[in-house]
Order: C-alpha cells, then sequence, then structure tokens
C-alpha cells in the first residue's frame, strides 16, 4: 500500500568536488546546478513525489542546512526534516532514518536515495523504483544498477548472478576501478554502475544492522522512545558521538547475502563534479557547455561557468574548468576531480575558510 512507501533523500554533503560554485554555505544539493529553476533537492524530492506520498519523504541532513532545508521544500514538516550534528558517512544517517520511520509503520518499505543524481526517463526510473518496493521483503536488500555506457572510473560496480529473475543476487562491489578494469567489466556482461540507491524493507536494514553494525542499531533502538518528540535532536546528537564513520555499503551491502540488484532502463547520472555536469548538459559544436558571458577561441571540450556581470574571455584550452564564483576563480583539468580535494584542503589550510 502507498501508506507503507518511504523516501529518504540524503542531503548532508557539502559538494566539495562542485567548489567553487558549491561553498559550505550552500553545497551543491541546494543549487540549481542544471539550470532549470530548482535545485537537486527539490528536483529529486520532485521525482518522488509522483509515486510516493509527501508526507511519507524524509531529507536528512546537516544541521546547518536546517532552515535552506525548509526554504526550499516549505511542503515537508519538521518531523520529516533529519539533522544529523557531525558527517559520520551513510551507515549512521540510514540508521537514524529507518528507526525513526518504523516506530510510526512497522510495515514500512524505504527508498534511499542521494539528492544529487540528475535522472532522465523519470517514468522509467519511477517504474523501477516501484517495481523494487513491490519485490522488498523481510530479507532483501535490494540496490540499483544501470547498464553502463562507457568505462567510467568514477562510479562504483556491481557484478550480479546472470539469472532470469527480476532481483539479482549480488556476487561483488568493486568501488571506481581503473580504465583497465572498468571496461573488462564491461566486455563481460555481468556488471553495472552502482547507482547508490537503495530499497528494502524497515524490517530488514535494521535486521542488518544488528547483525553487522549491533552497535549502531542498538544506539538508535535505545532513544526510540523520544523520535517525534522535542528531546528528539538532543538524544541524536549524543548517539551520534558513538557512532563510527561508515558507509552502509561497506559496513552492510558487501557482507550480506541477501543484496539483491535491480536493473534500472533508464539515463543516470551522479553529478558528483564539474566533469558529469559537463557530460549531462546540451553543448555547442566543440563540445563546450557555456553558463557563463564568454567568448571562446580555439577552445574545445571544456566547461565555462560564471555570472552574467563578468565577460569570461578564454583561448586555447581542452578538457578544462573554468568556473569564476563568487570570490574563487578556478581554472583546472575538467577530468581530475581527485585533485579538487586537494585544492580545497590547500585553500582551507593556506587561504581560509572564506573561500570555502
Amino acid at each position: 500500500m502507498m501508506k507503507n512507501n518511504f523516501v529518504v533523500i540524503m542531503a548532508g554533503g557539502t559538494g566539495t568536488r562542485f567548489w567553487p560554485y558549491s561553498r559550505q554555505q550552500k553545497p551543491k544539493q541546494f543549487l540549481d546546478i542544471l539550470g532549470v529553476g530548482k535545485s537537486l533537492l527539490q528536483l529529486t524530492f520532485e521525482r518522488f513525489s509522483k509515486i510516493i506520498p509527501e508526507e511519507n519523504i524524509y531529507i536528512i541532513t546537516n544541521e546547518q542546512y536546517s532552515s535552506i532545508t525548509k526554504e526550499q521544500l516549505p511542503q515537508i514538516s519538521n518531523d520529516q526534516i533529519l539533522l544529523e550534528p557531525f558527517k559520520k558517512n551513510t551507515a549512521p544517517c540510514i540508521a537514524y532514518a529507518s528507526s525513526k520511520i518504523i516506530k510510526n509503520n512497522k510495515n514500512a518499505k524505504i527508498v534511499v536515495s542521494p539528492s544529487d543524481h540528475a535522472i532522465f526517463n523519470v517514468d522509467e526510473f519511477n517504474n523501477t523504483i516501484l517495481a523494487g518496493l513491490e519485490n522488498a521483503d523481510d530479507k532483501r536488500l535490494i540496490t540499483i544498477g544501470i547498464n553502463p555506457t562507457r568505462p567510467e572510473t568514477g562510479y562504483g560496480y556491481i557484478q550480479y548472478k546472470n539469472e532470469e529473475n527480476l532481483l539479482k543476487r549480488v556476487k561483488t562491489f568493486t568501488e571506481k576501478p581503473t580504465k583497465e578494469l572498468a571496461e573488462k567489466f564491461i566486455e563481460s556482461g555481468d556488471y553495472v554502475w552502482n547507482a547508490g540507491i537503495f530499497i528494502w524493507k524497515a524490517t530488514a536494514i535494521l535486521a542488518a544492522f544488528e547483525e553487522y553494525l549491533p552497535e549502531i542499531y542498538e544506539a538508535f533502538s535505545d532513544i526510540e522512545p523520544v523520535y517525534f518528540t522535542s528531546e528528539e535532536q538532543e538524544r541524536i546528537s549524543e548517539v551520534y558521538m558513538l557512532c563510527k564513520n561508515i558507509s552502509v555499503d561497506y559496513a552492510i551491502m558487501e557482507k550480506s547475502n541477501e543484496v539483491h540488484v535491480l536493473l534500472g532502463d533508464f539515463t543516470w547520472l551522479d553529478l558528483g563534479h564539474w566533469s558529469s555536469l559537463h557530460e549531462s548538459m546540451e553543448k555547442d559544436k566543440n563540445e563546450n557547455v557555456v553558463q557563463a558571458n564568454a567568448l571562446l577561441y580555439d577552445v574545445k571540450n571544456t566547461m565555462i561557468k560564471g555570472d552574467d556581470e563578468k565577460m569570461i574571455v578564454v583561448e586555447g584550452l581542452e578538457d578544462y574548468v573554468v568556473a569564476d564564483c563568487d570570490n574563487v576563480l578556478l581554472i583546472c583539468k575538467k577530468n581530475n576531480e581527485a585533485k579538487m580535494r586537494e585544492f580545497v584542503n590547500d585553500v582551507k589550510s593556506k587561504k581560509g575558510e572564506g573561500y570555502l
């Protein structure tokens, strides 16, 4: 039944790889990255609201983003915004959301999704999500897999057993392989991209936490009486201090024998960095994406970002990002996303957080 279906949208990241457009005070999930007049969070909420009751859509984010979340999603209640006091990766936030949801609905089925994905063919996406919800039971942990179109090295891969079933048992997970290994994955035909979207019954994921992360399971179970009360936030802060920083992929999905993949036949992009945005946008004849008042000369396969008040003139670049945002001008290779963290760390230590 629809009333048993829930969504948890994870929206607590700082979007470092989209710096300097994405900043600590307003990271990428709250920005109109795609230039459509809505933030990535709003687009994600809108997409799920077509198949899930709005009152069953929860947002989990950092405490500092409470106000902007309410501003962008005024239709949801305070109880639907779960505030994390610290960044502790995905396992604690999923345990928190699942423990809270199951308090009021013992039959809850939950979709867990990041807030920074671009989804095309929305109807097909929704059909995939509904199929996953229909097949969720007290044991299965379902993840969505996307048929790869290129040997992408920035995504995780899932190897599955080639079965006739809709849900296919997962054999292995591989995170961000080399290009040579990614090419072999695609040739084999039994690997898909890991979309990072999960579907399960609350009972199934909490049972998995009890088995593989009992300390986190017990910590959130112990405070069950305060969910939906004025004491919740204070107790959550205490619990988070006890939680280890660990992803649900590493802690549970890579260890459980109940993990299945559901193949999604829709276009999907993880908007994690500048090169993925470049890939998702309409390009000119030289494969450039221009979101700025700019003149280009002999420029190819490059992303240009700026505002209309400043003219940007670029000559002779290929495979670059040029991003002029507030008090920072960034010029760097487009596909070297690992460097971005180095840039941000150096700016923080040498120039101060005013540039972040």
